[in-house]
């Protein structure tokens, strides 16, 4: 297991604050012992921060959009569906057949994704049913209840608050390729993985990925393509930059009314630390006007954006000591 990058910066800002810390032999999780004996505890980007039920209730994402529609928030239209066993167990029939015909009423393509992973692992989209069922195979293989959902459209951001405060806010874009004219697109991603490694970046690009195959498909593309050069093929439908897509910093031109709005979603889900994805198609720079809120996450790593530049590494040291200080208190 690979030592977390929060850990050194935890080292760093105990040191300075005269708190000693104990970090396990992996490097991965660890305790701050405060002044009187008090314990702090924290596994990768999991802090003593957020209450128990709040967390579950964050990472389970069929509770969660439940709990932000009832709170009036935006979220894509979906249902949730679950494996044969799982669906025995309940007495449902709402199984492959039902969520294939869900489908069809929301019209193609549609999203269908695991309900309670993170780092956009076996996140889909579907143009059509076997597609549907190719994903859902794939999900079934290690989760019991998966989400089918219309496609949200514009870009994806995530907005990190901490204590009512935002402490960062970029746009995600999915893993990409840009044509030379020479290579092909599995030599291209052969060498964004090369990229990732020289930069530090735990990321492995998924090339034998059924979803790459199919997002190729729908442009008349394989990995066999050589793409001109300057062309740009997205090549997964989730931004996620544990999957190989990339970040852009939009902090400092965050409008007003998105850090209200953000710190107003943090207050509501009773997080003190959390992410918030957000689906708009206007920049944040733009006032909130229309907007979905795709998921939260109740601990939001940022490892591989501060692997993107010098500056983007500053500012997760910053935002960690901030973590740390909060969670000191």
């Amino acid at each position: 297991m690979k030592r977390s990058f929060v850990v050194p910066i935890i080292e760093k800002v105990a040191k300075d604050m005269g708190v000693e810390v104990y970090i396990e032999p992996w490097g991965y999780a660890g305790t701050l012992v405060l002044q009187g004996g008090g314990k702090r505890y924290f596994r990768g980007a999991s802090f003593d921060l957020n209450t128990l039920g709040a967390s579950e209730i964050a990472k389970d994402k069929d509770y969660a959009a439940y709990f932000l529609k009832r709170l009036g928030y935006p979220v894509p239209e979906g249902k949730t569906f679950f494996a044969p066993k799982w669906a025995a167990v309940l007495g449902s029939e709402r199984t492959a057949d039902a969520a294939c015909a869900y489908a069809e009423s929301l019209g193609w393509p549609v999203i269908v994704k695991p309900n309670s992973r993170s780092q956009g692992r076996g996140v889909a989209k579907a143009w059509n049913e076997k597609e549907l069922r190719q994903a859902i195979e794939e999900i079934e293989v290690y989760e019991n209840v998966y989400l089918v959902q219309c496609v949200a459209r514009g870009r994806d951001y995530r907005i990190v608050v901490l204590d009512g405060e935002v402490i960062s806010a970029y746009e995600r874009r999915p893993l990409c390729v840009v044509g030379d004219g020479v290579l092909t697109v599995a030599e291209l991603l052969t060498e964004k993985q090369k990229q990732f490694v020289q930069g530090g970046r735990d990321t492995i690009v998924p090339t034998e990925d059924f979803r790459i195959d199919n997002t190729l498909a729908q442009q008349g593309l394989t990995l066999e393509s050589v793409l001109e050069k300057g062309k740009e093929v997205e090549l997964l439908p989730n931004a996620n930059l544990s999957s190989g897509g990339d970040a852009f910093d939009v902090t400092d031109v965050l409008h007003q009314e998105w850090h209200t709005l953000a710190a107003r979603i943090a207050h509501d889900a009773n997080l003190r630390y959390i992410g918030i994805d957000i689906m708009t198609e206007a920049p944040l720079s733009d006032a909130p006007n229309e907007y979905i809120i795709l998921e939260i996450n109740s601990a939001p790593g940022l490892d591989n954006y501060a692997t993107l530049g010098d500056a983007q590494r500053g500012r997760v040291e910053a935002m960690y000591k901030k973590v740390v200080e909060a969670m000191m208190k």
